[in-house]
């Protein structure tokens, strides 16, 4: 059964709408297009936590007629989405600190704003933490992706904050939106990742190497048995993985005992990767023709 996810979705949401209250008030305080650029990329954490709820919830629906492999690609959808909204908010606080780099402006209460920006920044960076771990935890791309967004967050507030600080001590008005602007340049590289992972799982990309190598490390004590393996494929969808293979045994064998083998053998691989969903096809070792078929 599928864990439920949605709580962390919730967790998401109620973190960007602080945020997004802490940082507006900050913004309007200080006037400062850094708190203001963070402000914005809040608002899109706020939507890129809604879908990302949204899409947990469709992931979650168990398989039916007409999604008989269930619904886990839903969430590319939503980590797709969220880089998408990482890229729009990189390219508009980018063009917020290039307007205002050309026509400066002076920075007013600033230590209410930046105590408000490390409020809320603090906040981001615990759900942010507990998102990625979940992710990683139940092989979920939309948490990850979520945390990652409100990490990019996080470290564009910390260099808000660092050039609040040093344009209260320099006067160098500048300072504020070129450290946005640098800002805006390093989260576009994230959103980016971000989509492209989503677009490699929606084409159904082969499992990473280290879950390929603990697929091969199930199949060699079975190989010293006499038994092979061939026609490996797998992919990706959502948090489940998928894995089909061919199992040769010896011809002398009977039904019930190769039917036993391999379903050890998918025992042992659920055992390393939770949540696979694994496919074998049984068939003689000695017959030149199993071999054939694994290559059409």
């Amino acid at each position: 059964m599928s864990p439920n996810l949605k709580p962390y979705a919730w967790l998401s949401i109620a973190a960007a709408i602080v945020a997004i209250l802490l940082k507006t008030w900050a913004w309007q305080a200080t006037g400062s297009v850094g708190l203001l650029s963070d402000a914005l990329e809040s608002l899109v954490n706020l939507a890129g936590a809604v879908m990302a709820l949204w899409m947990l919830h469709v992931a979650q629906q168990p398989a039916d007629a007409e999604h008989a492999y269930g619904h886990g690609k839903a969430e590319y959808f939503a980590s797709g989405f969220e880089g998408l909204l990482i890229l729009v908010a990189a390219l508009g606080i980018a063009l917020a600190a290039l307007e205002r780099i050309f026509a400066p402006r002076p920075l007013e209460a600033l230590g209410l704003g930046l105590a408000a920006s490390l409020a809320a920044t603090l906040i981001n960076l615990v759900v942010a933490r507990i998102l990625l771990a979940a992710g990683r935890r139940h092989q979920s791309i939309t948490l990850e992706a979520d945390g990652h967004h409100l990490m990019s967050d996080v470290l564009t507030s910390a260099g808000i904050v660092a050039g609040l600080a040093l344009t209260h001590f320099t006067h160098w008005l500048w300072m504020d939106p070129a450290i946005a602007l640098a800002l805006a340049m390093y989260i576009l590289k994230t959103g980016g990742a971000l989509c492209w992972r989503s677009i490699s799982g929606l084409m159904d990309t082969s499992l990473p190497p280290e879950s390929q190598a603990a697929i091969e490390a199930v199949f060699a004590p079975y190989r010293a048995k006499g038994m092979d393996f061939h026609a490996l494929l797998t992919r990706q969808a959502g948090s489940r993985a998928f894995i089909s293979v061919h199992v040769l045994v010896p011809g002398r064998w009977s039904v019930q005992q190769g039917h036993d083998e391999v379903e050890r053998i998918e025992a042992d691989i659920r055992e390393r990767l939770p949540r696979a969903h694994v496919l074998t096809h049984l068939e003689p070792i000695e017959d030149p023709a199993s071999f054939e078929k694994a290559d059409t």
